[in-house]
């Protein structure tokens, strides 16, 4: 079998129309839907969602948008989705991060934070010091969602060892 592709990552975020703004102007993401309420229903999204998220859910909103490369963000927004402030659990089950490649990381960091969100590492940190230009850093949402970057694509990133 051979290997096969990326379509997309679902977000939930307190505060959809704000997400979709950081995301377009953070990371250029191309708005494909913008926020667009869902209510349960007999239609196929509503069968669709009576099955993911059993009886009773009720109604949520949703946007779509889309990397350069055409992968798939979702982000939603559900009625008792709240602001929090949670603990960085990273050994907890499930997804902890997702990456975003960028060149110019540096500035992508800077845009990041001028929009609300942050930079987790004290430094930009580098893969191959004084061999290769590899660097990466993780940085958050404004809502807390991990977010790492890297200058360089993941396998060449990781096809001369990484962490030796």
């Amino acid at each position: 079998m051979t290997a096969i592709t990326f379509s997309h990552i679902g977000v939930t975020v307190p505060d959809l129309e704000k997400a979709v703004a950081f995301y377009a102007k953070a990371f250029g993401f191309y708005v494909i839907m913008p926020p667009t309420e869902i209510r349960h229903d007999d239609s196929a999204i509503g069968q669709m969602c009576d099955d993911v998220f059993g009886p009773g859910w009720g109604s949520f909103r949703i946007a779509h948008l889309s990397t350069g490369d055409g992968i798939g963000i979702e982000l939603f927004e559900f009625p008792r989705t709240a602001p929090e402030e949670k603990p960085f659990e990273y050994w907890r089950p499930g997804l902890f991060h997702f990456c975003l490649q960028d060149e110019n990381l540096e500035e992508r960091v800077k845009i990041i934070e001028s929009l609300g969100g942050r930079q987790r590492m004290k430094q930009v940190r580098f893969y191959y010091p004084g061999q290769k230009p590899y660097r990466m850093v993780y940085c958050e949402d404004p809502f807390g969602n991990v977010i790492e970057l890297y200058s360089h694509s993941y396998e060449l990133t990781y096809s001369a060892g990484a962490y030796v």
